[in-house]
């Protein structure tokens, strides 16, 4: 096990009823810098880890009771977007089509390349960490919405449909120079640095409200 990672480096999780190919597995991560935790079935892994945490699951076909795609339909069934590589001893296109239908990052036949395992999983772990930082940003954005006031949402979405300070304020009933008080101050809670920045703003986060003021 690899001691001088940081406590939020991301995990591979392993699950695979071979114990020899678990250990081979684990060892091979470990060595190559990856934290690693390792289930013998899809239901040891579902009891026990915390589909929450940043990483990504490799996972085989075959298991006892669940199998590997079975498991991996049951994290999509449950939100769980952790990236999944799927591996088999016996792969066939019917399988490997389904587990890339299903969203699988992608599928290795055993005996494993390392270099392609590898990839996998940097590959899986980039993904995940992307989603991660655009949740963030999402939710950091939200927040920054939400201290607008009332009227500096209005101006703000008035902008955004491409009205000038002048009609903002017919429509407001306010001066184009209280317009441009509003605007300011809107601006700067969003730290948007200009319309352009702001237009990307209300369309990925206010949109419909957007759609109907441009309408």
């Amino acid at each position: 096990m690899n001691l001088n990672l940081p406590p939020n480096a991301p995990t591979v999780f392993v699950v695979d009823d071979d114990a020899a190919i678990r250990d081979s597995l684990s060892l091979l991560l470990n060595l190559k810098g990856y934290r690693v935790q390792a289930y013998g079935s899809a239901e040891d892994f579902l009891a026990a880890c915390n589909t929450e945490a940043a990483g990504c699951l490799i996972a085989d076909v075959r298991l006892p009771g669940m199998d590997g795609l079975s498991l991996q339909s049951t994290l999509t069934e449950q939100g769980v977007q952790l990236p999944v590589i799927v591996i088999s001893a016996h792969g066939d296109a019917s399988t490997a089509r389904t587990a890339f239908k299903a969203q699988a990052v992608d599928f290795l036949e055993k005996p494993i390349d390392d270099n392609q395992l590898f990839n996998a999983v940097s590959t899986a772990l980039a993904q995940d960490a992307a989603r991660r930082k655009e949740e963030a940003t999402g939710a950091e954005m939200r927040d920054r919405l939400e201290r607008l006031s009332r009227r500096e949402r209005e101006v703000m979405r008035l902008a955004a449909a491409g009205k000038s300070n002048r009609e903002i304020g017919e429509l407001l009933g306010i001066s184009p120079r209280t317009v441009e008080v509003y605007k300011a101050r809107m601006m700067e809670k969003l730290q948007a640095r200009n319309l352009s920045e702001l237009v990307r703003i209300v369309v990925q986060f206010d949109s419909p409200e957007l759609e109907a003021v441009a309408a």
